[in-house]
């Protein structure tokens, strides 16, 4: 079996320290490869914080290698990156900063650009602006499983 946990270094400041700290880049979780029997599920799960291993219906639902690699070699590549949360098509937002700082909508994506759809609802119509993706926090997640 093996196991990756992918991990960031972050500078963690105190009173009267600077201290550079390793956290992990996706808290709760960790990939593991393994072959697939009862009893290898059942000693990851006895392992210590181990709650469950992901799927549904008692089918483990594998991560794509293809996915894990990309997150490796961007850690180690050294090249800068942040954590951005995962958006989805339809998910209600609302914007960051700029001239439309706290305007709320739903995020839709057409042909290449996205978009933030506002809506008045009592008499069902909408406009639709550009946003970019790196000004606007999840209020509430989409439903649909299509993801920009």
């Amino acid at each position: 079996m093996e196991s990756y946990c992918p991990s960031i270094r972050e500078i963690h400041q105190w009173a009267d320290r600077k201290k550079i700290v390793e956290r992990p880049l996706f808290p709760g979780y960790v990939f593991a490869h393994f072959l697939d029997s009862a009893e290898t599920r059942l000693r990851i799960l006895r392992s210590a914080g181990a709650v469950r291993i992901l799927g549904g219906s008692g089918i483990i639902e594998p991560i794509p290698e293809v996915e894990i690699d990309s997150i490796r070699k961007t850690l180690d590549s050294g090249r800068p990156f942040a954590r951005h949360p995962f958006l989805r098509e339809g998910a209600r937002v609302r914007v960051r900063r700029g001239a439309l700082k706290n305007v709320e909508g739903t995020l839709m994506k057409i042909k290449n650009d996205v978009r933030l759809v506002l809506s008045i609802s009592l008499f069902a119509r909408s406009i639709a602006t550009e946003v970019d993706l790196k000004d606007i926090e999840i209020l509430r997640p989409a439903l649909s499983t299509e993801s920009l």
